[in-house]
């Protein structure tokens, strides 16, 4: 069966009545053509479907027009955890303008990770990389950089580093839910945190232990893998205690929703009896009940050109009422047509309140 072919340069360049040397110099934009040649060389390629080969540039410039990304967790934990398709879209959206491609792989961290850097290397079928879970000491950072590589890192490492690096204030959300739940009346306040080897895990376990110093909380911490099964083991060791928490700062959402679940079958009603806060605005936690309080952050857009972080915030603002499991109305706003009486807002996993009458 014979194989399609794709109009070339020469192709271009016969229907055009021009030289090869001319229709490339015409469709990579350089000097040395009149307008009117130029465009119709242009009009030429467009009608006969001409697009680069990515191949022949490959070999043209000696770059693979491709870029890594290796993430080091267990499948079942990638499978699971939100952030990395969103983040996966993100960079594909961006790619997809520039004409690379995402080279992706799994790897258990350790050797098997630094195999598979190695070998991306070797091969050269990657120019850069992009360094995620940046962990304490991260060897990655020098393996990386010995193997002449481009980099760039999610996150600030905690070593000397070559390389450019995009992060999230992650201390800032942290500390904006433990305010908002200590607004609400909370004095005792847990926080299923991430594992400490990875930096961000650390970086939001920190942030939350000065933001209950700071309004004279009692906290706690129980370390996960991220994992929601890790998450809901972590929630039943905080309802198991003499004294439970009366609110829960989870690092993530997926373990969030756990914990929210494993709550609802001890016969807890969230959030009158146990306010619960995520991280990173998954959409499912729009539509559990209650809905998700959770803090935001613009996954998807990170690797981009416009890839200022926006500051992490609670979906829901915050309240300031008196009590330890406060209970609330709210009035309908002040331009609520008079009558019967505005329906409440939804309720949400942080925020009890009594419904109005």
């Amino acid at each position: 069966m014979p194989n399609e072919t794709r109009p070339t340069i020469a192709d271009v360049a016969r229907r055009a009545g021009v030289s090869k040397g001319l229709v490339s110099f015409a469709l990579n934009g350089r000097a040395g053509v009149s307008p009117d040649t130029r465009a119709r060389i242009l009009a030429v390629a467009a009608d006969m479907g001409w697009s680069p080969s990515l191949r022949a540039r490959s070999l043209s410039v000696g770059r693979a027009f491709a870029c890594g990304l290796v993430i080091g967790r267990s499948p079942d934990v990638i499978a699971a955890d939100p952030f990395f398709p969103s983040f996966i879209a993100g960079v594909e959206d961006e790619f997809s303008v520039s004409g690379q491609v995402l080279v992706l792989a799994a790897a258990t961290p350790g050797r098997h990770e630094a195999e598979t850097y190695r070998g991306l290397a070797a091969d050269r079928r990657v120019d850069g990389v992009i360094l995620s879970d940046l962990r304490a000491d991260d060897p990655r950072i020098e393996l990386v950089a010995g193997l002449g590589i481009a980099a760039v890192t999610l996150g600030v490492p905690d070593v000397a580093s070559p390389f450019t690096s995009v992060s999230v204030d992650d201390g800032a959300g942290i500390r904006l839910a433990v305010d908002h739940l200590a607004d609400l009346g909370h004095t005792d306040i847990a926080h299923v945190a991430g594992p400490s080897a990875m930096l961000h895990g650390r970086h939001r376990t920190a942030a939350f232990e000065r933001a209950a110093r700071a309004r004279g909380i009692r906290a706690r911490v129980v370390e996960t893998d991220f994992s929601a099964a890790d998450g809901a083991r972590a929630t039943d060791e905080l309802l198991d205690a003499v004294t439970p928490p009366t609110a829960i700062v989870y690092s993530n959402d997926n373990m969030a929703i756990a914990g929210l679940g494993r709550a609802q079958q001890r016969g807890l009603r969230v959030p009158d009896d146990l306010s619960i806060t995520g991280f990173d605005d998954v959409e499912i936690g729009r539509h559990v009940h209650p809905a998700l309080t959770s803090v935001a952050t613009e996954r998807s857009r990170t690797p981009g050109s416009s890839c200022g972080p926006r500051r992490p915030r609670p979906r829901r603002p915050p309240h300031a009422p008196a009590g330890r499991r406060p209970t609330r109305t709210h009035p309908p706003p002040p331009d609520a047509p008079a009558g019967p009486p505005a329906p409440t807002r939804r309720k949400t996993c942080d925020d009890a309140f009594s419904p109005q009458q």
